[in-house]
């Protein structure tokens, strides 16, 4: 019997979850052979548990529903994720569209969300992200991400998530001031519950996220010190293009933003792309041909740096052999802003074409595309209400799983009888 239950634990066909799901129907039962049998499996289970979680490898990341995903989106995110997801390194891969995050500055406009939420949907699909091979779900179908922050909250001081620079930043860029919807304001703290709830090693983020992660891995930390080894403490998985930490507007501003019109988004149209790359922002002193221009700064310049291929260049502009190339013609004067925008044309019309193709097909089945992500947060659900169940335990609130407890209390009153 024993030796069975082993090697199914050890073959991973008994999970850690359900073994402990025995051992609490053994002690309601009070039958000492059960205690007998599942206290030797309890020191085997928890330290080859142990042993498998240290080595797992597990990616949480997510996306906004506030509006299509846009081409910095892809550099700086999705076109990772595919890679990621096809590498086969990660054991468990979850995405997420954090609708809830987002109420937090559109709370007076949820059908903003509702009506987003697909548009993602769509985008992550139509990128190429594979719902076999990682895990698709909707953040506000998992309520127990609600209760973990709520935990956590009293780990973190109004003072520390005022120095948050991130979240400074997200302040002074909505003009909130003084103003700020308390929400918004625990976003980091809400972050922590999302990565933490599914155990997740590796989130992968742009430079500008980091102080997110750091404050994430504090609560980790001041939770495991004061309520025993629990949480899992992720790390940050910068993205290794340099030209894809962060792709400014095609006007040259600093982020891309759907209010200044400056995106170019995964579902525009051949025409629609050619029209805004026609219209980037380039070398303002790159008046004339001859006249030598500035790569730095560029923005047709920094979209090649993020998109160009060597082999672009054998089926779009075969006299330069790469993009150093290119760039060194550009600075010594000679070469026409109009000849660069049309190969960066060619080489976005080749990424962005097969993207299309897969977008149009999940459209002819929308409700296809929410039985997924129906799916994908049942799934999550269960991870992070398992976690949840691990947090609660180890805060010793979980009273009525607590057999221990209330057969203690129950000897305690009748000694006083």
């Amino acid at each position: 019997m024993i030796f069975f239950i082993l090697t199914r634990f050890h073959d991973k066909k008994i999970s850690l979850p359900a073994y402990f799901l025995f051992f609490r129907a053994a002690e309601r039962r009070k039958r000492k052979r059960h205690f007998l049998v599942l206290a030797i499996l309890r020191n085997f289970a928890i330290l080859n548990w142990i042993k498998f979680m240290d080595n797992e490898k597990i990616i949480l990341t997510g996306d906004r529903p506030t509006g299509q995903l846009h081409i910095g989106h892809y550099v700086g995110s999705l076109r990772r994720r595919v890679e990621l997801q096809n590498s086969g390194k990660y054991s468990k891969i979850y995405i997420f569209a954090a609708d809830t995050q987002a109420l937090t500055d559109n709370m007076e406009n949820p059908e903003k969300i509702r009506r987003n939420l697909i548009e993602v949907a769509l985008d992550w699909l139509s990128a190429g992200l594979d719902p076999t091979k990682c895990t698709l779900f909707v953040q506000s179908q998992i309520p127990e991400l609600c209760e973990l922050s709520m935990y956590y909250m009293n780990l973190v001081t109004v003072s520390r998530l005022q120095r948050n620079p991130t979240v400074k930043t997200e302040i002074k860029m909505r003009d909130f001031e003084a103003s700020i919807p308390v929400g918004f304001f625990c976003y980091p703290i809400s972050q922590a519950a999302d990565i933490t709830a599914f155990r997740a090693t590796t989130v992968p983020a742009g430079e500008d996220q980091k102080p997110m992660l750091e404050q994430a891995v504090e609560i980790v930390r001041r939770f495991n010190n004061v309520y025993g080894e629990t949480l899992v403490e992720p790390s940050i998985l910068l993205p290794e293009n340099e030209a894809s930490m962060r792709l400014p507007g095609t006007d040259g501003k600093a982020k891309m933003s759907k209010s200044l019109g400056n995106c170019i988004y995964l579902a525009d149209s051949p025409d629609e792309v050619n029209k805004k790359i026609r219209s980037m922002y380039t070398d303002p002193d790159h008046l004339k041909v001859s006249d030598p221009g500035k790569v730095e700064g560029n923005t047709v310049f920094t979209y090649l740096d993020a998109f160009c291929k060597p082999e672009h260049f054998g089926r779009y502009l075969p006299e330069y052999a790469n993009l150093d190339e290119l760039k060194a013609h550009y600075r010594r004067g000679g070469l026409g802003d109009v000849k660069v925008k049309k190969f960066l044309a060619a080489v976005m019309q080749e990424t962005l074409e097969p993207i299309r193709a897969r977008r149009k097909e999940y459209e002819k089945d929308i409700p296809a595309v929410y039985e997924i992500l129906r799916k994908g947060s049942e799934a999550a659900r269960e991870v992070a209400a398992q976690t949840l169940h691990d947090v609660r335990e180890a805060m010793k609130i979980n009273y009525f799983d607590d057999a221990e407890l209330i057969r203690s209390q129950q000897a305690l009153y009748d000694q006083k009888a």
